[in-house]
């Protein structure tokens, strides 16, 4: 990384007879990137903040956290800064996880590590997506039905995404039934009397009267 006195060498000027321009930057014995072990690590103690991005099931998530602005140096590519975050938990004797995020410099700290974390909802949903509503039994070759494809999954994982959120406060009131709040198995679906099955229609969702 580079990083504060940690910055690439004053690149040469440019050559007069045209070309390419540079796309590099410049390193020596003198300029050299820090790792980001070594970075977490010369941080000073009050960078370091207890952050909490959600409440999890029995109590809030939460982590200490310190965030700097920063230059990746892989390849010596010239690349605008970034966020680097770190997670060191108290008492650790190092670092347990690094990311770069390309967010912008003002978004505050909780949304950056809000964001980061939020990883493992997307994992979760794309989980159910596929065991629960079939996203991955597209057996096609070609992007048009692959999109519809999926399009149709997620309308169908929102739709019941909403009724598990409104069976989280009170019981759903489609035809008495799905008092759940988990996801019913695509292969149960049949068995729920919110659902009517049909030749015509193998799937339609029926309205509260």
């Amino acid at each position: 990384m580079w990083w504060g006195k940690h910055q690439p060498a004053t690149p040469p000027p440019p050559a007069t007879g045209g070309g390419r321009p540079r796309v590099r930057v410049c390193r020596d014995a003198a300029h050299r990137p820090i790792s980001v072990r070594a970075l977490a690590q010369a941080l000073p103690a009050r960078a370091y903040r207890t952050i909490t991005w959600r409440q999890g099931s029995a109590e809030p998530l939460s982590g200490r956290f310190a965030r700097v602005r920063v230059v990746a140096a892989h390849d010596d590519r010239d690349r605008a800064p970034e966020w680097l975050v770190i997670e060191w938990p108290g008492g650790d004797a190092e670092p347990l996880r690094y990311w770069l995020s390309t967010l912008p410099k003002a978004t505050t700290f909780k949304a950056l590590v809000g964001t980061i974390k939020g990883r493992w909802r997307i994992e979760r949903d794309y989980l159910e997506l596929k065991q629960e509503l079939g996203l991955g039994h597209y057996e096609g070759r070609n992007w048009r039905g692959f999109h519809h494809h999926a399009s149709l999954c997620i309308a169908a994982y929102g739709f019941l995404t909403l009724e598990r959120l409104r069976g989280s406060k009170k019981p759903c009131t489609i035809q008495g039934a799905c008092r759940t709040r988990r996801l019913p198995p695509a292969w149960g679906w049949g068995r729920c009397s919110a659902i009517n099955r049909s030749r015509s229609r193998p799937y339609t969702f029926v309205s509260p009267a």
